[in-house]
């Protein structure tokens, strides 16, 4: 989908956005400058990572932002709001700077992940969408690549929008998902929207239909002779499904001189039946022939499965990726970290009983370093704005709250590279949208510049999120004032 042909949501927002716009516009306030971050404190499902997506969308959603007449009829009509301040949000557009991680790569908590630099009431109004866009499609990347992963490089396709949140939730689920590393989906929307390749054969009530299984199978062939996969466990998977297939194969396939794809069961003991018809199919002499298996599966069936010795060559996931169901909620936040005061930055901070929720101030810069001798990512650091890590010289990384947990990293054995990248410069979108082919082949790359440790399912590593001296000593300070 094009930029321009996007809808305007610019009423997707929580309504004390706009309330305290008009607090904002009335002091006037309207043109001071602040910066926001966008970061998240824990990865879903007890993860070590979290895939980065959504930034085509928020992109849309910006280029689009317009409040239409129809909008200021109903914000006047609740009654909160002046028209003088009406008349100033119909013509509003986007004049700021914003930030972003690329689409795909692995992230971390607390990391910067897009920071606004925009006029309040423009950054202010952004929130809702921004998260809203970001936090679902992260999600549902990071679910899908976690199921891929256990696929040990089987084929995965989404099966999900008939359990999706909504329309929104299937299209872009399915968007997500493909990023994330599934190969395909049922979604035919998702398809034309997206470039993803679409799947699918048949359900059950098709082979009900017909006064047979045999009938079923045969007709479908006779459409379908270049690809036929047939659904096996209408009846009896073993008894007649199985049976049946081999007798079309043998029958209607081979005098064409076709063979059958595949078959697919979507019940039963899996790994048994797998493992049961594969050794039916060999028998009558169809290796080639493939097994696909669905059923609410999840990344902890997908690996049971395999560790049964399943014979199942790929894998159809619906309701547990398309709303990463183990996980459904994606936590990420949008917190004001500066303003700009006769020139100058001023940081700012959040402050909490919980530690985890303080916030890291001020306008910063994400920077991953890795090993020159393995290639690996070691750590990410997080700087301030005015601080260039280039790996020429030694770098000392800090815990995000204990100074005296320290790691020197010296010159000469790491690289670097700054992990956000201009995408708006003072309302001009100066970052090309990549399609999503080259997204989901970057974050391929850019997973396989980490150990596999931070994968893990139980007890992934944590990998190291830190920051610089000077911003550490920039929080404490903050921390010491507030607490006076």
């Amino acid at each position: 989908m094009s930029v321009n042909d996007a809808r305007n949501i610019t009423l997707l927002m929580d309504y004390y956005e706009l309330t305290m716009s008009y607090n904002y516009y009335k002091l006037g306030l309207k043109d001071e400058i602040v910066y926001f971050d966008m970061f998240y404190r824990k990865n879903p499902d007890e993860g070590g990572y979290v895939l980065f997506t959504g930034l085509e969308q928020l992109v849309e959603c910006i280029e689009n932002l317009h409040f239409s007449q129809g909008d200021l009829d109903y914000l006047y009509s609740t009654g909160k709001f002046d028209r003088e301040f009406l008349d100033y949000l119909k013509d509003l557009k986007f004049t700021g700077s914003f930030w972003s991680v690329k689409e795909g790569c692995p992230v971390f908590p607390n990391e910067p992940l897009i920071t606004v630099r925009a006029p309040i009431i423009e950054a202010q109004i952004l929130e809702t969408f921004l998260l809203v866009t970001v936090n679902h499609q992260s999600l549902i990347a990071t679910k899908a690549n976690r199921i891929v992963r256990q696929a040990k490089g089987r084929t995965v396709f989404e099966f999900g929008a008939r359990r999706a949140q909504g329309y929104d939730g299937a299209n872009y689920g399915a968007r997500a998902a493909y990023i994330g590393g599934a190969d395909g989906t049922a979604t035919v929307s998702a398809g034309k929207m997206f470039g993803i390749p679409v799947v699918g054969t048949m359900a059950h009530s098709f082979v009900q239909l017909f006064d047979s299984e045999y009938e079923a199978f045969k007709a479908y062939a006779k459409t379908y002779p270049d690809n036929c996969i047939l659904l096996v466990d209408t009846y009896d998977t073993l008894k007649s499904g199985v049976p049946n297939a081999i007798r079309v194969a043998e029958e209607v396939l081979a005098p064409m001189g076709k063979r059958l794809a595949g078959i697919r069961l979507d019940s039963g003991d899996i790994a048994y039946l797998t493992k049961k018809a594969r050794m039916m199919l060999d028998v009558a002499n169809m290796p080639d022939c493939k097994i696909t298996a669905s059923n609410s599966l999840d990344e902890y069936l997908v690996r049971s499965l395999l560790d049964q010795g399943a014979q199942v060559d790929s894998f159809g996931v619906g309701e547990n990726m398309i709303v990463s169901k183990s996980a459904p909620v994606f936590g990420g936040v949008y917190k004001l970290v500066a303003v700009e005061k006769h020139g100058q930055i001023i940081p700012k901070i959040k402050i909490s009983e919980n530690t985890e929720k303080i916030s890291n101030p001020g306008y910063k810069r994400l920077y991953r370093l890795y090993d020159n001798e393995t290639g690996k990512a070691i750590a990410d650091l997080i700087a301030s704005y005015d601080e260039v890590i280039d790996g020429e010289h030694d770098v000392t990384i800090y815990h995000q709250s204990n100074m005296w947990k320290f790691k020197t990293i010296h010159k000469g054995t790491y690289h670097v590279e700054e992990l956000q990248k201009p995408i708006y410069d003072n309302g001009k979108l100066v970052y090309d949208l990549p399609d999503i082919q080259s997204i989901r082949a970057y974050s391929k790359k850019m997973q396989d510049l980490h150990w596999d440790e931070i994968y893990r399912l139980e007890y992934p590593h944590i990998y190291y999120v830190d920051l610089t001296k000077q911003l550490l000593q920039t929080k404490m300070e903050l921390l010491e004032e507030m607490r006076k």
